[in-house]
């Protein structure tokens, strides 16, 4: 049976730690604001950015699509996967990165299990240090200490594009995927499978046949503009630069997704931390009232043996 002194070192113990996670959770609370703020002025551009790119493309013709760039048309093959998986550089935020990591390991396996070659570019250390395990050798490139940073810049995000940019360029791969956590509120991170490279075509093909010049007409994506320069010269501006913004999207809403599970999480221990005093402070009591009767006993005992 522990001693009074073990109960009054476990409740100091679980006292530090309460001080510690209410800590971690009011510095969560206060970063997650900003990142909050970050992501949701971003996601407008994003998602006007796509909106752009797919009038332009449902405004060509069904001739002109054999002369739209290789980023959108892609290279006629689906053999090579390229993952991008943003995760966080630091821990105690939950099952945070477990989600992310266990979501890029789904796909990862099922593109082995078809026959495919998988490659994986890590954003984030802890995703960089999951899949040591056993995707080491799939690994091609990792950026560390980016979605960490006190502020997430546009340049963090190009220097992600560049690479996956340059090395499609290279012919390195044929599809390009982002797997990242979709910040949707403080209680819920959903991970999120985009395609980056080929632009998905579904998307964009809206002219090119009768029941896809439906969907246009309804949508307000075709129009009577003409482009100049080409469509074809347009779009081969912007899909460099969507990749971009798409990636600068995920990253802010990981950082804000990383500090809303942080501060979920430290609230969560904190209230366990109270929890356990409660009851290692019952114990205690008990223990030494125990200890007191026993004295207590001891003592009477004695008297009356005299």
């Amino acid at each position: 049976m522990p001693s009074l002194r073990d109960y009054r070192d476990r409740i100091k113990s679980v006292k530090s730690t309460r001080k510690i996670t209410a800590a971690m959770k009011m510095v969560a609370a206060s970063k997650l604001r900003r990142a909050q703020e970050q992501a949701e002025a971003a996601r407008p551009y994003a998602v006007s950015m796509m909106n752009v790119m797919k009038r332009v493309a449902a405004n060509m013709d069904a001739g002109t699509v054999s002369g739209l760039p290789l980023l959108m048309m892609g290279t006629g093959s689906d053999q090579r996967h390229l993952l991008v998986v943003v995760t966080a550089d630091r821990g105690l935020c939950g099952g945070f990165n477990a989600n992310i990591i266990k979501e890029a390991r789904k796909a990862a396996y099922a593109l082995k299990n078809a026959g495919k070659d998988v490659s994986i570019v890590c954003v984030g250390r802890k995703g960089f240090d999951a899949f040591q395990s056993d995707f080491k050798t799939l690994i091609r490139k990792s950026f560390i200490d980016v979605t960490s940073k006190k502020r997430i810049e546009y340049v963090d995000a190009q220097n992600v594009r560049d690479y996956i940019v340059g090395q499609f360029d290279l012919e390195q791969f044929d599809v390009c995927t982002l797997i990242y956590s979709s910040f949707k509120s403080i209680l819920v991170q959903k991970p999120t499978q985009m395609q980056l490279i080929p632009f998905n075509m579904d998307d964009f093909l809206g002219g090119h046949s009768a029941a896809d010049a439906e969907v246009s007409a309804a949508t307000g994506l075709t129009s009577s503009y003409v482009f100049e320069p080409s469509e074809s010269d347009i779009l081969d501006a912007l899909l460099p630069r969507n990749i971009g913004v798409q990636i600068y999207s995920a990253l802010l809403d990981s950082a804000a997704g990383e500090q809303a599970s942080r501060m979920t999480a430290m609230d969560n221990a904190t209230r366990n931390a109270g929890e356990v005093i409660d009851s290692v402070t019952l114990k205690y009591n008990r223990a030494r009232q125990a200890h007191i009767t026993k004295e207590l006993i001891e003592i009477i005992s004695g008297a009356e043996a005299l």
